[in-house]
């Protein structure tokens, strides 16, 4: 199914055949990057339902860009749905996996991009917890294989990481760094393959201490929220962590860093609060009761806000 013909005014920006596996929230998020860049796009996912509701996606997610009518037709006009993944991947240069974060999903999805793809295409799988190395382990040609984390959402977050693992080629880390940098995205390069990569690491890290001030009984949820939005929480788009202890200087950081580390949270595991309040159904915004309650229609809410607020960082 053919989103548009590529017109010939079109065909000179076309740098590269990108394929998309996946087409909900992060693989129709890509799409738009990608065609944004000047990119010809085929996206294929297995449900055909996902497959139909692309273009609106698509739409709805330029709009929130306010992206103008003649730039949304020019991407439409580079994205095409393609039902099976051979005939997705078979003239592709660069695929993005974005299925569901399902590590023998993804091994299996891959087998097959490896079966049906040009030995020069480049394999990248959209995961944001899941290590690299157990995606592609079982791939003839992992060198050419690197797991690329686009946040959510993916068009208007800038950045990406770029995972390589221990077999990944250099050209082709620098390559997926070229390619991604050309779409005005904020590519970085994570040099060792770990669980959670570099941005989920540091954000659960405060997610830890965060859920342990609630269970020891220092704050409500409310205030632990009310507390990041109003401090430091405000610096944070503009002032890096390791830049903010620069700018106080290493060795009020290292004070600070004596009278407090050894009181922080350090467990390996998951919070026994988080797992209770799990166990007794409370699982969010979903239910209307997690670490605090909500009322019917305050996730969408809030979600609009999220959005309205990222939207407003990248003009």
């Amino acid at each position: 199914m053919q989103m548009g013909a590529i017109p010939q005014d079109d065909v000179m920006t076309i740098q590269k055949h990108i394929t998309i596996v996946g087409a909900g929230l992060m693989g129709h998020g890509i799409a738009l990057v990608m065609a944004r860049a000047g990119h010809s796009v085929t996206v294929t996912d297995p449900v055909s339902e996902s497959r139909d509701a692309l273009p609106e996606r698509v739409l709805a997610s330029a709009k929130a860009l306010e992206i103008n009518a003649n730039e949304s037709a020019a991407l439409f006009n580079r994205i095409s749905v393609c039902k099976t993944l051979e005939d997705a991947v078979k003239q592709a240069d660069i695929v993005f996996e974005a299925a569901p974060e399902k590590l023998e999903l993804k091994q299996q999805i891959f087998a097959e991009i490896e079966m049906y793809a040009s030995p020069h295409c480049i394999l990248a799988s959209n995961t944001s917890v899941i290590p690299i190395s157990q995606i592609m382990q079982n791939l003839a040609s992992r060198h050419r294989a690197l797991g690329t984390h686009w946040w959510n959402p993916p068009h208007i977050i800038p950045l990406v990481e770029i995972v390589k693992t221990q077999w990944t080629a250099p050209e082709v880390a620098n390559e997926m760094l070229t390619l991604l940098t050309k779409a005005n995205k904020t590519p970085v390069m994570v040099e060792k393959d770990v669980p959670g990569f570099i941005g989920n690491r540091l954000q659960h890290a405060l997610w830890r201490e965060a859920i342990s001030l609630v269970e020891s009984g220092i704050c409500s949820a409310e205030v632990v929220d009310t507390v990041v939005k109003a401090s430091f929480g405000r610096r944070l788009a503009v002032l890096g962590p390791l830049e903010n202890a620069d700018l106080i200087g290493t060795d009020l950081t290292l004070d600070i860093h004596e009278n407090v580390l050894f009181d922080l949270e350090n467990r390996q595991e998951p919070s026994p609060y988080l797992r209770q309040i799990v166990a007794d159904g409370r699982l969010g915004m979903k239910t209307g009761f997690g670490f605090r309650k909500w009322k019917e229609g305050e996730a969408e809410i809030i979600r609009n806000r999220v959005n309205n607020h990222l939207c407003q960082l990248e003009k």
